[in-house]
């Protein structure tokens, strides 16, 4: 897809709508000097290189991707216009998109009624959807697992709610036998399932601890926000196929957050918070006495925390679902293609004499750590950090990311090294690009190489 061909059109077409308007003269205070401008663009791209390759396959670091061309052709081509998709008079076309790409997230994971819309991040999303949790069950608080992203502890202080972490298992689930024990306190209104941890891409075991959490009358909210459209691949034939029971029962949780800014393929940023009952709009309700008045069917922004929302986030997205849909045919072959490149990189670490796999990958976040001597916490440390910063100033550089693994979950799955600290960075790699799966035979290669 020739991305600079599409710019130009876009930049047309919104040409000859505005043109339909008949023409008019840009006020003097907006105008400014194309020389200014051009050193002002000058210095202005010189520091964007101040970026670390985030677009390119040697980049194996942290949670970074460039969106799809579609998605980048439709955002800014909507952004053209700006549209506001906080009411209809603000975006109408963009607010319709946005219904039917969130319609599109909602029966990926089996909804078949919902209330959802977009938002800037998951963070709002889970926001969101831990507001609805505390306004059903007022005065009783939100569990998650020690490993589920900290904006949940976060989120539960800015929203009054008492939080409650609950200790994982040896794989960075949450662990069912403390939860149970938790839900018998009658203290805990709603519990948090994460559907791909960000530190390690674990799932926790949803079609366990739903059933669980019914028993004791607690909601359900699927923190889906990075490994969501990886559903596309349960049940799926093949190395890259996913165990399907977690994922199936995530169509029966409460709540489900996604962010298409991750595997969704789209810019920051778009965040996404699906309710399986849509009569929880209720707790949304205000009013605005100049925002809806054109039209009487629902206002996106009626139904969200957040007012104003870029349209253009709604438009790349439905540009890029209209050839990539959030099928298994469509993105799920993206998906399959990272799961593959962390399969194949845990096979090459497993058979090898410097590294050292830390736990097997769920997804395709991949973790590891240098094979030292002695082997303890803090030579484990102390080599993981050397490895990524050399290998960002290497000739042929590598980018890495690390993890802190505490004494006690390192202890669990690897007894062997001793426990001389608290904790111990090891090496962390998120395979998020398709093209992984081509690079990971030489990333790997680099990375043994800068072991020493």
């Amino acid at each position: 897809m020739d991305l600079q061909h599409w710019l130009g059109r876009a930049t047309q077409a919104i040409q000859d709508w505005a043109d339909t308007y008949g023409p008019y003269d840009t006020h003097p205070s907006l105008l400014v000097d194309e020389n200014h401008f051009t050193a002002a663009f000058g210095e202005f791209t010189g520091r964007l290189k101040d970026n670390y390759p985030f677009f390119h396959p040697r980049y194996a670091g942290q949670m970074l991707k460039p969106p799809h061309p579609a998605a980048v052709v439709g955002y800014l081509t909507a952004m053209l216009i700006n549209p506001n998709n906080h009411a209809l008079d603000g975006g109408p076309a963009t607010a319709a998109m946005e219904r039917e790409a969130v319609a599109q997230l909602a029966a990926m994971f089996g909804y078949d009624t919902h209330l959802g819309h977009l938002t800037t991040s998951g963070t709002i999303a889970n926001l969101e959807a831990l507001f609805v949790a505390r306004e059903l069950h007022p005065g009783r608080g939100v569990a998650y697992s020690a490993d589920a992203h900290y904006t949940h502890g976060r989120m539960c202080h800015v929203l009054g709610m008492k939080g409650h972490p609950v200790p994982t298992d040896s794989q960075g689930r949450i662990h069912l036998d403390a939860l149970e024990e938790l839900l018998r306190t009658g203290e805990v209104g709603t519990v948090v399932l994460t559907a791909g941890t960000t530190g390690l891409g674990a799932i926790d075991p949803v079609h366990l601890a739903l059933p669980l959490a019914r028993r004791h009358g607690v909601r359900v909210h699927v923190d889906a926000a990075y490994g969501g459209f990886f559903t596309l691949l349960a049940g799926v034939d093949g190395p890259e196929g996913l165990p399907p029971e977690p994922w199936q029962s995530i169509a029966q949780a409460d709540s489900i957050v996604i962010d298409p800014h991750k595997h969704g393929l789209q810019p920051y940023g778009c965040g996404a918070v699906l309710f399986r009952d849509p009569d929880v709009g209720r707790f949304y309700l205000h009013d605005s006495p100049y925002t809806y008045f054109t039209s009487s069917e629902l206002h996106l922004g009626e139904i969200s925390l957040e007012c104003s929302r870029a349209g253009a986030s709604a438009a790349a997205l439905w540009l890029t679902f209209q050839l990539l849909p959030p099928t298994r045919e469509g993105l799920g072959q993206v998906l399959a293609a990272g799961r593959r490149a962390a399969l194949r990189w845990a096979d090459l670490i497993t058979s090898s004499s410097r590294l050292e796999l830390y736990q097997q990958p769920e997804l395709d976040v991949v973790t590891y750590f240098p094979i030292v001597a002695p082997a303890t916490l803090t030579a484990v440390d102390t080599a993981s950090a050397r490895i990524l910063a050399d290998g960002m100033t290497t000739p042929d550089p590598v980018f890495l990311s690390t993890l802190k693994a505490d004494r006690e979950a390192f202890s669990a799955r690897h007894p062997k090294i001793t426990a001389d600290a608290d904790s111990a960075r090891i090496l962390r790699s998120v395979l998020m690009k398709p093209e992984s799966e081509h690079h990971i035979d030489h990333i790997h290669a680099r990375v043994e190489h800068l072991t020493g």
